[in-house]
């Protein structure tokens, strides 16, 4: 990989965290989501079927985020996709709720906008350490091309 797709060793020490703790939550929130649908759909008056796949969706991305914030060089353009794939379920979220697909109890809709709320930090997070890494590269070595991290 060349030099403008992977960060440098100067990586924001809290980007990695953010993205390891992305991860965890991720991985959790999908394991319970899938494992624990039928209850939860009861509890939520979610369909079980939503939970059960979006908490599977929810595990490759989690090992993704895990394995991307655990390299010796971050993959730029990796941390990007996670931004936006949480920027994107946060808006489905939001989404799944005003469009009427389903109708959630109100345990079930504030389980659904606290997981939006929840997802849309994180990518704020990983876009705040995204730019810290910029910073700190652009510090230490100047340069003209802001396409070089």
């Amino acid at each position: 990989m060349s030099d403008l797709t992977r960060m440098s060793s100067r990586t924001s020490p809290f980007l990695r965290r953010v993205l390891l703790a992305d991860a965890a939550t991720s991985g959790a929130t999908g394991l319970l989501m899938m494992l624990g649908a039928g209850a939860a759909g009861e509890l939520l008056a979610v369909p079980d079927a939503l939970l059960r796949y979006a908490g599977l969706t929810l595990l490759p991305f989690a090992a993704l985020v895990a394995l991307l914030a655990t390299r010796e060089n971050l993959w730029r353009a990796g941390v990007w996709a996670v931004v936006v794939c949480n920027a994107l379920w946060a808006a489905d979220c939001v989404l799944l709720l005003l469009t009427g697909w389903i109708e959630p109890n109100e345990l079930g809709i504030a389980f659904i906008v606290a997981q939006a709320l929840v997802v849309a930090v994180f990518a704020e997070l990983e876009y705040l350490g995204l730019r810290r890494s910029d910073g700190a590269r652009r510090m230490m070595f100047p340069s003209n091309d802001s396409s070089v991290v």
